[in-house]
């Protein structure tokens, strides 16, 4: 996890080219605990189906198309309705945690 610090590269990169690089990136932190990938996904099916399920032209108008839809995603306040609680995750993927004998 240490790599998605900013002291991380400072560590292991030479100072001047630590700061080229992090002049560069934007970070996004995530919930260390969550599936946030699955919550990537579940956006990127909502684009798929809200914006992007035609004929698009050209990049300009994708570009405008994806900006309205984030606009009106971001202003609305949409939010993802997760129902996958983690005593359903021991159920479906028991055989990935390891039995409790308490």
């Amino acid at each position: 996890m240490n790599t998605h610090q900013r002291y991380a590269f400072y560590e292991h990169l030479p100072p001047t080219e630590a700061r080229r690089l992090l002049s560069k990136l934007e970070f996004h932190f995530t919930p260390e605990h969550g599936s946030w990938l699955n919550m990537a996904e579940i956006e990127f099916s909502a684009l798929w189906t809200e914006c992007l399920d035609r004929r698009i032209p050209d990049a300009a108008t994708l570009r405008t198309e994806v900006a309205a839809w984030e606009r009106t995603r971001n202003e609305d306040e949409s939010e993802i309705d997760w129902q996958f609680t983690a005593d359903d995750a021991r159920i479906k993927l028991r055989q990935l945690y390891p039995a409790n004998h308490d």
